[in-house]
């Protein structure tokens, strides 16, 4: 409507009696200016449908690919969100998997702190039963080393009774016990006699002469019956007893004497042996100090 009142006023006719000579004329020049108009006029349709169409491919295209882009968007959101989820289900199984860490390394403290409270008790048991067993090792030692000792002295006093006595004589050893033997004759000249004679005093004096050189020994005085007359016998060995002790000055405390069955033998046996009770004493001294 604009287009045809701008060509209205473009090609309005002049007064009629200008039309007169140039009628003809100005027609034609009319009809040529609607000519150029008319094809201008399309030129810029033409154009202008042209560029139209040409902007609207333009929109469509540019539409095509922002949809693509937005189905892309939309991919990456849906793999980020299931990476998302993912994540989050591995920050939760990792988390429960450092709280069990945590438990465990705590339980594992508590069990080495009580493991070190047991290894220090025992630590301190075992340390007491060691200072124990060490005390016991020297109660052991010392009671050992009086066994050597007696056993030593039991050699020596076996010498020294071979060589006061001779090789002849009736002598034996057993159990750390010297065991001198002699005849009821050759002592008090009968069986039934409590009278020692000479020759049963000079044998008295070399016994005499060996508990003296071992002062550590003692002496038992056993009187032998076979017919049970055990007093006699008691007797006996009583008299030998009382002669080392007055006559011989042997300690009394070294020095017991009894009276037995002699069980189809008769005579005096003598028992040189430790002095049980000082071994005694020694050992519960000894004892006493490693305690």
């Amino acid at each position: 409507m604009i287009v045809c009142t701008w060509a209205e006023r473009i090609f309005k006719r002049p007064p009629n009696d200008l039309l007169l000579p140039l009628d003809l004329d100005y027609n034609l020049k009319q009809h040529r200016r609607m000519k150029r108009f008319l094809l201008a006029l399309c030129i810029v349709l033409t154009a202008t449908s042209f560029l139209h169409a040409q902007r609207k491919s333009d929109l469509i295209a540019e539409i095509e690919a922002l949809k693509t882009e937005l189905d892309s968007t939309k991919m990456v959101a849906v793999v980020a969100q299931k990476n998302e989820k993912i994540g989050l289900t591995r920050a939760e199984s990792f988390e429960k998997q450092v709280t069990e860490l945590q438990d465990a390394n705590s339980t594992l403290l508590r069990n080495l702190n009580n493991f070190a409270k047991v290894t220090n008790t025992n630590s301190a048991n075992l340390n007491r039963v060691l200072v124990k067993l060490e005390e016991k090792e020297n109660q052991l030692r010392a009671i050992n080393d009086a066994f050597t000792s007696n056993d030593s002295t039991a050699v020596v006093v076996l010498t020294n009774v071979k060589r006061s006595l001779g090789e002849n004589s009736r002598v034996g050893v057993s159990e750390g016990v010297v065991l001198v033997s002699s005849s009821l004759e050759s002592l008090f000249g009968t069986t039934t006699s409590i009278i020692v004679t000479e020759s049963g005093q000079a044998w008295l004096e070399k016994i005499a002469h060996i508990l003296k050189a071992n002062p550590k020994v003692a002496l038992t005085i056993e009187g032998l019956s076979m017919t049970g007359e055990i007093e006699l016998a008691a007797d006996q060995a009583t008299v030998i007893g009382e002669m080392l002790q007055n006559q011989f000055e042997i300690d009394p405390n070294r020095i017991d004497f009894l009276g037995k069955d002699g069980n189809f033998k008769e005579g005096i046996n003598l028992k040189i042996h430790p002095n049980y009770t000082q071994f005694y004493t020694l050992v519960k001294e000894n004892m006493k100090a490693t305690n």
